[in-house]
């Protein structure tokens, strides 16, 4: 019996496969750039049009440094919600936290020299990359890892907020350092996750690829702000 033309069904499948997931990569990346981007120039920007410096500004206009910081914490809920439902709300929302976290960023960096939010973001970016490779090609299940990093997370941060009453400087150090580990392991996690996910629901229908992507985008983006946030304020101990 010749199986020949089954053969070539089945090679066809898996470049198509291959190729769909290329693409769907770089949107999911493309867009999570953007947004780095975005946060990026805004918090410059800001930093650059605040007369008297940001510091002057976050002691005048404390209500509204709240507020931002209640919108950071619940706009990801609100795209994670909407991302499959409504693609196109969730990339604009996707967008805006972009520019609420450039904001957010700018009240925090006036704490930190230049030096420090360097070495912050290159390293990581440094982690990044080498994470999400890790979680593009590894065969191992990470589920696992994900499961007890998420825990983890929850943990600090019930820690964190205790600590900010405390306001212990070496505790928070120590708190900076076992977060950059949890996002280091949830971003190899968070890839791999994504990338099954897309293996799942491609091609059945089921679930918007770009919608998809939006998701994918916007917790990449929140991995790596936070490793950026926690490296910043280990470089940056002994700044401002």
């Amino acid at each position: 019996m010749n199986n020949y033309p089954n053969e070539q069904q089945e090679a066809r499948k898996v470049v198509n496969n291959a190729a769909g997931l290329n693409a769907f990569l770089t949107k999911m990346y493309g867009w999570m750039s953007l947004a780095v981007l975005v946060s990026a120039a805004t918090a410059f920007l800001v930093s650059g049009s605040v007369d008297g410096g940001m510091g002057v500004y976050i002691a005048a206009h404390r209500g509204v440094m709240l507020g931002s910081l209640v919108l950071w914490f619940a706009l990801p809920f609100i795209i994670s919600m909407q991302a499959l439902k409504r693609p196109t709300l969730a990339f604009t929302v996707l967008m805006l936290y972009s520019i609420l976290s450039g904001f957010v960023f700018a009240t925090i960096a006036w704490a930190y020299t230049g030096a420090s939010i360097a070495a912050a973001f290159v390293s990581a970016s440094a982690i990044f990359i080498t994470m999400t490779t890790v979680g593009l090609v590894t065969h191992k299940n990470l589920d696992r890892w994900g499961a007890q990093a998420t825990a983890a997370l929850i943990a600090l941060i019930i820690a964190m907020v205790i600590n900010f009453f405390l306001r212990s400087t070496l505790i928070a150090f120590v708190f900076s350092i076992i977060a950059v580990l949890i996002f280091t392991v949830l971003t190899a996690y968070d890839t791999q996750k994504m990338k099954q996910m897309y293996n799942q629901y491609s091609g059945n229908g089921e679930v918007s690829m770009t919608g998809l992507a939006v998701f994918g985008a916007l917790q990449l983006y929140l991995d790596f702000v936070n490793l950026f946030i926690q490296l910043l304020s280990i470089f940056g101990n002994n700044d401002r």
